[in-house]
């Protein structure tokens, strides 16, 4: 087994731009509790969340042109409100406050200082997914 291995285990890795990656890393560090994994140069940073991975990654796109990609990602956390007001106090804006859904989750959304929203949910129910208009397909 390779222990020291250069990409995260995880099978999906989002890459996630932010103008500054060293910035990046230590406000998702101390707002998130995401936690660094392997610094790559000033251009990348891997980080652990919880048992997967991000990559924080120089845009792509010139933000000085009005234009920088947007991400989306959902992480699933232990305590969601704990979590949730973590973050608040962290400066990550909630827009979207913790939420029990029908689907057997609770969520709550925060946007980042680079404009990325975040989703973060809490199992809270089994729920088989015809009882809220879902399809299940190999769960």
């Amino acid at each position: 087994m390779i222990k020291n291995r250069s990409i995260p285990a995880s099978t999906v890795i989002p890459q996630i731009p932010y103008p500054d990656v060293t910035k990046a890393a230590e406000w998702l560090r101390d707002t998130f509790g995401f936690t660094i994994r392997l610094v790559i140069g000033n251009h990348r940073i891997q980080m652990n969340v919880g048992d997967g991975a991000i990559v924080v990654v120089e845009p792509r796109t010139d933000p000085a042109a009005g234009h920088i990609d947007r991400a989306f990602p959902l992480v699933r956390v232990q305590n969601i409100d704990s979590h949730c007001e973590h973050a608040r106090k962290h400066g990550a804006k909630i827009i979207g406050a913790p939420q029990d859904y029908p689907y057997g989750e609770r969520q709550y959304k925060a946007e980042d200082f680079a404009g990325h929203i975040w989703s973060f949910s809490q199992s809270i129910a089994d729920v088989d997914p015809r009882d809220w208009g879902g399809e299940p397909g190999q769960l």
